[in-house]
């Protein structure tokens, strides 16, 4: 009754009843079967009532009797989602604290970290509640993977600030299942759970059910991997027990596919689960999707994007489907299901796409093919991918739904924001706001992007900015400003736009960190978003987020950070950083050093200077001559204006002059410009560091950068050649011109004009465009002479209409610029009027020079002015009111002049093309003039300069002048309606000239084949007399089709012979540019013809080749040498011109005494093309003669020192435009003192290439050992990287600077070691910064390795005698105290607490008692008579007693020794200060007298003198300490002493005859070595005695001793040997090293052993690449080696390579011979039971036996390997098979002996019985056949 109360839930209050009620249960879910039971007893003629009203309802309908009955489809809505929604989602990205859930419809919902499940949101609580907390929280990551098919609810629905929906969910079982009980638990359902305990025989899972436990055993679970607490499973019932208390579960993937809800399992509306695999049949097909009955009675719907898209079309009423439950809704019990077959089997656990890498992207032309009206529309991308657009996404957020509108639409554009897995289709949007959208989601911002935003919301640690809907950012505290605010709420407030740059962004946490720190918004210099980007010498932008007294931490963009030491904050000495610097500050930082792979960051602020800034700012613009950019106006300047070219924001300048080639608008045009305005279609002209980049707005000079045809270096100048320049500057004695390229010549007077010129100034004006002739060129000086006449150009002779339109063009947009400033009234009445209009004005004043004044109603804010010419005959008088025509309008002075003569106000007359009339000069300026055209009333505009060098005639083009026009069209439309009028120039004299040259050559045709005449011989050319008499030109590459490399094409011909030739083309007299015939400037060329045999068509044109790569070859021609440049100019082809260095032209440093001699011009050489530079469609190759190409590391080049750098290195210049530094350890094998000082600049040498540190830099070394690999004399080995760096090894450095620190010696060019002071030197330095008196930089010093630290690249090193064998630094001259150490300093201390405790004591005895003791002492000395005989004490001895430090003093000695001692002693007495203070002298060489006979060494403990406390013992104090007194001993210590003394004697004999003990020193070693010199293990031994202590070197030493003697004989003791210098170097050396060894070893052994011992080597030593390509060499070079495929494949298989190990055997049964084949088969299967496949090893077992039954061996290895590996009914069927053999019965007998002792062991007695039984009957068997 319980469990119906909870399935079905009574409305209303529950009455009492008296009796029990009969309730009957039902399995099918029918309403009113259901309903029945639970509704309360009613009297009998009432419920006969209801029955019958019940029965005709159902009669009339009975389909709306069922209990979720569908009429419509619809997929699945937000609105329509309640909490409590069950529904099937897959995993789509999973965070830290959160996942994210694709649920169906493409709706997305979250899963919190604490909607797991119970067990594990408790272990969260408890490690929140305690942070020692001894259980590990697992992360999300682990418990649901992307892709993994879940079963969640909904659990909250809120809604957000902006108005948005938040969906959370729920993947807790008690939430999932809570409709089920214990008792609706059935075998077969599939549930799911999360993980609640771990347990040892499996794991205890929360199903969700109360009063359930539920239990996975480790052996049904799907992953061999263990599961953790909260793991999310999808699981299947197998057993269920106890009612439902107990279940047991399965995670097989295979039955879970398969595992199908049926109605056995008692599903109910109410129980029904999402993700339940159902068996439906189709009730109705709608055009929305499916209505489908299942379970019977259930009914259910698919909606259209569930269809399976193959069988969309042919679905029918009745067809039976299988579907996957993905939503019920438990309140009005709607079940959608899926048909898509990546739900149903074999799938439907883990989707294998689930994301999409396109969201974001916009598509254009998609088309919709299907319109839902209340779900959305599916749409078809142009590459057939399907996606699906949401009603609400299909219009904007307050437009109305019109769906006509859209399918009127032939193509859409859409843009992809979101991909459903569930439904594995993309979703799309049609909304314009969205598609426009620039930044859509987290991915599409960029660091170092400027965004703008407004203010979200303000914090105390910062301002969170809205960039859309759905991204939001966080402007630090320290980043609002760029000063710290400390009232941030005063300036910024909820709505404030704001502008910020991207510091960061975490797109997986989608975390926007902003600045609004002016200095890095507006930035020019390059950002550093990762150290990849902080190369050495680039500056940047960054913020001090740390101070201290060691130096600034700069942050950058991203998470890059530096640190600025202290000694790079300034150029002055920075004592207190604390005091100049200040979080938050914005810095410029220039990168010293950068280490991308440790992140660590070297920066400096006293190395940025302005130059680099410009450098920076500039580089990040592809630069290139003629490069058209737009720029915005940032600042203008008086000679011009600072602009920013877009969208690098890079920074730039226009000068003012270049704003026009009419230097009269120029200055209009910038006072028209204002900050912020964009100039489009601006070029580059030219870029330097100190200037920067400098652009044109020039006309013409933008059109010749365009056509390219400009030569780029003197060397291309040729006399003739027309260029167009600009007035750099005007002298005295002439006019300089400037051209592009940074090339300028000098017009002298007389060439300026052709005119006589007494005075240059007044002629040109700065920045006037000119045309110049080059007349003179001075090789030797790099200077040129142009000629500025008017009559020797013939270039832009006929552009006077063209610059006419572009000026008054100019003139027309500077009205606009001006006009369009605001609503001023000036502007607003000067822009509408223009020349000609007629106004009425009255007369006012009239002024000195006799212009009149007048007022305007049109122009009542502007100066209206009549010249005194333009008021002749006309009466003044103020008052006087007339009718004027307007000449000119000066916006800018807001000036209007016009013209008051009847003759001009007159009516206009038409005008006719090509009519001649005479034109009068009203007005003029230095470019133009307004004339009136005869007595027409027409005004118009003519230029006053044909050419753009003809100087102005005042006189003749003054007003009132008179001229000759023609007018070409009455009404122009390019001068605004205005007549185009054009007047004649009288020089033609050389017009006519040059048009007769035209002439001639255009009588040439393209392709045309003539007979010439050979005139002169030279080496690039051969110049031939044509036909008409005329001078052509034949090019050395047109000589021959493919010349000898080292021949003279030139030289076949000889004059006076007549050749066959095609015309190509021709080139410029110019510039020796080549042209085909139809070029415009073909009339001043030279013909050039061909000799070649290939024919052109004709019409054809000689095209350019353009499709050249780095590395080709090529056949030129040299021409010329530049001194200048160093540079060899060669020819390709006629069209085709290259340059070659002096690097790539020489190989060795003497060559280049002599670079002219080394190619004759005209000689055919072969090179390889280093690079192309285009300018424009012409281009010019980079040519090598040495083979080298390019740069890369290994290779051998010359160079040339650039600068010598002190204590630094070499900056050198490398070919091809390369830079290199090489530091002070890469200049030799051999450290020298002072190394930089063989080398001087401009010094050839040779350097090898190590690494690229940036574009165009490198890392060099001039290293003979580096050049020459065959070099082995090396003292100083390079040191590439801190591992060669070994502890206990000595090497050399150069000292790079001294501070409190300690000593840096620089070790390598990139390592860089520390000498505390203590390890310096054995002197004791009150001062330690006073060494450096006495050592100098750069100087060279001997160290020992103290200690390596990998990580931080520390090195300490020590440069004591005592470790280096070295002299100390400091001289002994000095007298300075010794430095006390380790043991000596502690003993030390602890002498001196004993002295002062005695003299406290002594303080009390008087001076003379003190006095008489040492006079008693002094008069007890006395000779000892007699002899001894000294005999040589061991090492061990000697050491043992320079340790000991008591001294003792013998008296009375019973052995009759005496021993005494002179000591001079000063003792003072103190009696103010209570203390007694002494100080010991030298003492004198102490005397030692023994009796006559008495043995050395049995007295030698005793004979230990008392001696005063060393010297070195105070050198280290400053303190002064009294004399220790001498202690007496007793006879009986003295005996004992004795004793021990023998004892140690005895104890030492007997080691030494012991021949098994090992040694223990060096002195050991040897005697021992002396003894057994061929021993290997001695050997090794006293190498691993060294190697303990640290000693490699040492170590090497006497491997290479025990070499060198060992005897020829003893083969295997030398491998031993080698061996153990192959491990050596493999822990402690290079790998080059290794190498060295290894190849010595090859060739002094056998060398397949040397092989097999260095892969051994390599193997245990996990260096497995290594190891496996020298066991590849060994294959190839030992391939007929057994051991050598069983070697191979040992290591294959303990690496799980079992694949490549059967290929390897597969190769060796090739190789080998067949009598090898079966050994090595078994061999390889034991090897697979022993490290490989069991199962695989038995099957090679049984492939050998069933071929070799016979041999006995391969079964006793088969049996033996089994019982270790396999199991006892494989052993016992094993020796079955062996026990049938047809061997001989001996053998049998051992196997049957095996078989027996085995059951022994594992059997029983049955089974040894067993096998007795058998042993009989195979004897019973051999006897039957023996008496057969």
């Amino acid at each position: 009754m319980a469990s119906m109360e909870e399935d079905f839930p009574r409305g209303g209050a529950a009455k009492k009843t008296s009796g029990p009620k009969h309730v009957k249960t039902h399995d099918v879910d029918n309403l009113f079967e259901s309903r029945e039971t639970l509704v309360k007893k009613k009297k009998k003629k009432d419920v006969d009532h209801d029955e019958e009203r019940t029965r005709k309802k159902q009669k009339v309908d009975e389909e709306t009797l069922k209990l979720n009955t569908a009429t419509s489809v619809e997929i699945l809505h937000l609105r329509n989602l309640k909490i409590g929604t069950l529904m099937l989602g897959c995993v789509k990205e999973v965070s830290e604290f959160e996942v994210v859930v694709g649920l169906p419809s493409g709706l997305v919902g979250y899963l919190p970290i604490y909607n797991i499940c119970d067990s594990y949101t408790k272990i969260l609580s408890n490690r929140l509640d305690s942070e020692d907390s001894s259980e590990e929280v697992v992360p999300l990551s682990q418990l649901l993977t992307p892709g993994m098919l879940v079963r969640c609810v909904v659990s909250s629905l809120e809604s957000a600030k902006e108005g948005h929906v938040s969906l959370k969910v729920s993947v807790n079982p008690k939430d999932v299942n809570k409709v089920l009980s214990s008792g609706t638990l059935k075998p077969g359902m599939t549930l799911s759970g999360c993980v609640e305990s771990v347990e040892d025989h499996g794991y205890l899972v929360d199903i969700g059910v109360i009063g359930t436990k539920a239990f996975l055993p480790k052996k049904s679970i799907a992953s061999k991997q263990d599961l953790n607490v909260g793991q999310y499973l999808s699981i299947l019932i197998e057993e269920v027990k106890n009612d439902g208390r107990v279940v047991r579960l399965c995670q097989n993937p295979q039955v879970l596919a398969k595992a199908t809800a049926v109605a056995q399992h008692g599903w109910t509306l109410d129980t029904l689960l999402p993700g339940l695999l159902i068996r439906a049949c189709v009730k109705r097909v709608t055009p929305h999707g499916l209505i489908v009955t299942f379970l019977s009675s259930f009914t259910g719907v698919v909606d259209f994007l569930h269809l399976d898209e193959d069988k969309a079309s042919t679905y029918s009423q009745g067809q039976e489907v299988l579907a996957r439950v993905v939503h019920v809704e438990p309140s009005t019990r709607h079940v959608s299901l899926s048909l898509r077959s990546h739900l149903l089997p074999p799938g439907g656990a883990v989707l294998d796409v689930f994301c999409t890498e396109r969201i974001g992207e916009v598509v254009q032309g998609c088309k919709i093919t299907d319109l839902h009206y209340h779900s959305g529309a599916v749409i078809k991308m142009p590459d057939g991918i399907t996606a699906f657009v949401h009603k609400n996404l299909m219009k904007e957020p307050k437009e109305e739904f019109n769906p006509n509108h859209l399918l009127s639409q032939s193509e859409h554009s859409l843009r992809i924001v979101d991909y459903s897995p569930m439904e594995q289709i993309h979703m799309v949007t049609l909304r314009r706001s969205i598609i426009e959208m620039t930044f859509f989601r987290y991915q599409d911002i960029k660091v170092g992007q400027i965004i703008e935003g407004k203010v979200a919301d303000l914090q105390e640690h910062g301002v969170f900015v809205r960039i859309t809907d759905h991204i939001r950012g966080m402007i630090p505290r320290i980043h609002l400003a760029d000063v710290v605010l400390k009232n941030p709420e005063k300036m910024f407030y909820e709505g404030l736009k704001v502008k910020c740059r991207v510091l960061s962004m975490d797109v997986q946490k989608k975390r926007l960190m902003l600045t609004r720190k002016k200095a890095l918004v507006e930035s020019q210099l390059p950002i550093f978003q990762s150290y990849t980007d902080a190369k050495v010498g680039r500056i940047s932008h960054g913020v001090i987020v740390f101070v201290k007294k060691f130096g600034c931490i700069v942050r950058f963009f991203g998470d890059v950070k530096g640190l600025v030491p202290v000694g790079e904050l300034s150029t002055e000495r920075v004592e207190n950083p604390e005091g100049l610097f200040f979080i938050g500050q914005v810095v410029q930082a220039k990168v010293l050093r950068c280490d991308p792979e440790n992140k660590k960051l070297c920066l400096s602020f006293k190395a940025v200077t302005e130059g680099d800034i410009k450098v920076e700012q500039t580089e990040k613009v592809d630069f290139v001559i003629g490069k058209a950019v737009n720029v915005r106006v940032c600042r203008k300047v008086l000679d011009g204006l600072e602009v920013s070219i877009v969208p690098e924001e890079a920074p730039a300048f226009i000068p003012i002059v270049h704003l026009s080639d009419h230097v009269t608008n120029c200055l209009p045009l910038w006072m028209a410009l204002e900050e912020g305005d964009t100039i489009s279609n601006v070029m580059c002209l030219s870029k330097n560091k100190k200037k920067g980049i400098t652009l044109t707005k020039k006309p013409l000079l933008k059109a010749c950068l365009e056509d390219g045809n400009i030569p780029q270096r003197f060397s291309e100048l040729q006399v003739g050649m027309q260029m167009l320049g600009w007035v750099k500057n005007i002298m005295p004695y002439g006019v300089f011109i400037d051209f592009p390229y940074g090339l300028f010549g000098l017009a002298p007077k007389d060439a300026m004009a052709d005119q006589f010129i007494t005075n240059t100034s007044g002629i040109f004006e700065i920045g006037r465009s000119v045309v110049a002739l080059v007349t003179h060129l001075d090789e030797e000086k790099q200077r040129f002479l142009v000629s500025l006449k008017v009559s020797e150009l013939s270039l832009f002779e006929q552009g006077a209409r063209a610059r006419l339109i572009q000026g008054l063009k100019e003139r027309k947009s500077i009205y606009e610029m001006v006009s369009g400033r605001g609503e001023s009234e000036v502007l607003q009445q000067l822009s509408a009027v223009s020349l000609g209009d007629k106004i009425k004005v009255t007369v006012g004043d009239t002024r000195e020079d006799g212009s009149v004044t007048l007022t305007s109603d049109r122009l009542s804010e502007a100066t209206v002015l009549a010249s005194k010419s333009h008021t002749e005959g006309v009466n003044v008088t103020p008052g006087c009111k007339f009718s004027a025509v307007i000449l000119h309008v000066d916006p800018l002075k807001s000036e209007v002049q016009v013209s008051l003569l009847p003759k001009l106000i007159t009516n206009k007359k038409k005008l006719t093309k090509d009519s001649k009339l005479t034109a009068t000069i009203q007005y003029t300026d230095t470019d133009f003039a307004v004339v009136s055209l005869g007595d027409t009333g027409h005004l118009t505009i003519i230029p006053l300069k044909t050419h753009l060098n003809n100087i102005l005639d005042s006189k003749k083009f003054s007003v009132g002048s008179h001229m000759n026009v023609t007018v070409e069209d009455p009404s122009s439309e390019e001068l605004g309606g205005l007549p185009l009028v054009a007047w004649q120039h009288h020089d033609t004299k050389h017009k006519q000239s040059r048009s007769k040259s035209k002439g001639q050559s255009r009588e040439l045709i393209l392709g045309e084949v003539m007979t010439v005449t050979v005139k002169k011989l030279k080496p690039m050319n051969v110049l031939v007399t044509l036909p008409s008499g005329t001078t052509g030109s034949i090019h050395v590459s047109q000589i021959e089709e493919s010349p000898a490399v080292g021949s003279f094409p030139t030289s076949s011909l000889k004059v006076g012979t007549e050749v066959e030739a095609r015309v190509i083309g021709g080139h410029t007299v110019r510039g020796h540019n080549f042209l085909p015939i139809s070029h415009p400037n073909f009339g001043v060329s030279i013909p050039e013809l061909s000799l070649l045999p290939r024919t052109l068509k004709a019409g054809d044109k000689q095209s350019v080749e353009t499709n050249f790569t780095p590395g080709d070859e090529v056949l030129c021609f040299p021409s010329t040498y530049n001194e200048g440049k160093k540079m060899l100019e060669v020819d390709v082809k006629p069209n085709l011109t290259g340059t070659v260095e002096l690097f790539a032209m020489i190989k060795k440093p003497g060559q280049a005494n002599q670079p002219k001699k080394l190619f004759k011009p005209g000689q055919t050489v072969s090179a390889k093309i280093v690079g192309v530079s285009f300018n424009k469609n012409q281009p010019r190759l980079s040519l090598s003669l040495t083979g080298m190409y390019k740069l890369e590391q290994g290779l051998v080049t010359m160079a040339t020192v650039r600068k010598v750098e002190p204590h630094q290195g070499l900056s050198l210049h490398l070919p091809f435009e390369n830079w290199g530094f090489a530091s002070v350890t890469d200049l030799s094998d051999a450290y020298a003192d002072n190394p930089l000082e063989p080398y001087k600049q401009g010094q050839l040498v040779r350097c090898y290439i190590i690494e690229e540190l940036k574009e165009r830099n490198f890392s060099v070394s001039l290293r003979p050992s580096r050049l020459h690999k065959d070099k082995q004399d090396i003292t100083d080995p390079d040191i590439e990287s801190i591992s060669d760096i070994k502890e206990g090894q000595t090497i050399r450095g150069y000292v790079t600077s001294i501070n409190d620190k300690g000593i840096f010696v620089r070790l390598s060019r990139a390592i860089t070691g520390r000498v505390q002071f203590q390890h310096a030197t054995k002197y004791f330095m009150n001062d330690p910064k006073s060494i450096s008196e006495y050592i100098t930089l750069n100087s060279l010093v001997t160290a020992k390795v103290l200690s390596v630290n990998a990580e931080n690249s520390h090195v300490n090193l020590s440069l004591l005698s005592g470790d280096t064998g070295k002299p100390d630094l400091l001289p002994k001259s000095l007298d300075l105290k010794l430095r006390l150490t380790g043991e000596k300093k502690v003993k030390y201390d602890e002498k001196t607490a004993e002295r002062k405790r005695a003299l406290s004591e002594s303080q009390q005895q008087d001076d003379e008692t003190v006095g008489q003791k040492i006079k008693r002492k002094k008069d007890e000395e006395r000779p000892v008579k007699g002899e001894h005989t000294e005999e040589k004490k061991t090492l061990k001895e000697k050491e043992k007693k320079k340790k000991k430090k008591k001294k003792a003093n013998t008296e009375d000695s019973d052995s009759g020794v005496d021993v005494f001692f002179r000591e001079k002693e000063e003792t003072t007495v103190d009696k103010k200060c209570g203390q007694v203070k002494g100080k010991h002298e030298e003492t004198e060489q102490k005397r030692l007298q023994v009796t006559f006979g008495f043995p050395w060494e049995s007295t030698l403990g005793s004979l230990t003198p008392f001696a005063a406390v060393d010297d070195t013992l105070e050198s280290s104090e400053d303190e002064q300490e009294v004399t220790s007194k001498p202690v007496k001993k007793s006879r009986k210590e003295l005996k004992q002493e004795q004793q021990n003394s023998e004892q140690r004697l005895s104890k030492l004999e007997t080691e030494l005859m012991d021949t098994s003990a090992r040694p223990d020193s060096y002195t050991a070693f040897e005697r021992l070595l002396l003894s057994s010199p061929d021993s290997s293990l001695l050997w090794l031994q006293y190498m691993a005695f060294h190697l303990q202590a640290t000693e490699i070197e040492q170590a090497r030493a006497v491997a290479e001793r025990a070499l060198k003697t060992i005897s020829f004989r003893e083969e295997q003791e030398k491998l031993n040997v080698w061996v153990a210098m192959l491990n050596l170097e493999n822990m402690y050396g290079t790998p080059d090293s290794l190498q060295k060894i290894f190849e010595r070893a090859i060739q002094y052994c056998e060398p397949l052993p040397v092989y097999q011992q260095l892969a051994d080597v390599y193997a245990k030593s996990d260096k497995i690449k290594e190891a496996e390509s020298l066991y590849k060499n060994m294959v190839k070079r030992f391939r007929q080696e057994k051991s050598v495929y069983l070697s191979y494949g040992t290591f294959l298989l303990r690496q799980r390579q079992s694949d490549a190990a059967n290929a390897l055997l597969q190769k060796a049964l090739q190789s080998l011979s067949n009598k090898d084949h079966v050994d090595l088969i078994a061999k390889f299967a034991r090897l697979e039971f022993q490290y490989g496949n069991t199962e695989k090893g038995k099957s090679m077992f049984d492939k050998v036996l069933s071929t070799y039954p016979k041999r006995t061996d391969l079964w006793s290895v088969f049996i033996d390997l089994m019982v270790k590996h396999g199991s006892q009914r494989e052993v016992r069927e094993l020796f079955d098979r062996v026990i049938h053999l047809s061997v001989s019965v001996k053998k049998i007998k051992f196997f049957f002996k095996r078989y027996l002792e085995y059951e022994k062991a594992n059997g029983t007695p049955e089974t040894i019985q067993a096998v007795k039984q058998k042993a009989v009957e195979y004897v019973e068997s051999k006897g039957a056949e023996a008496a057969s």
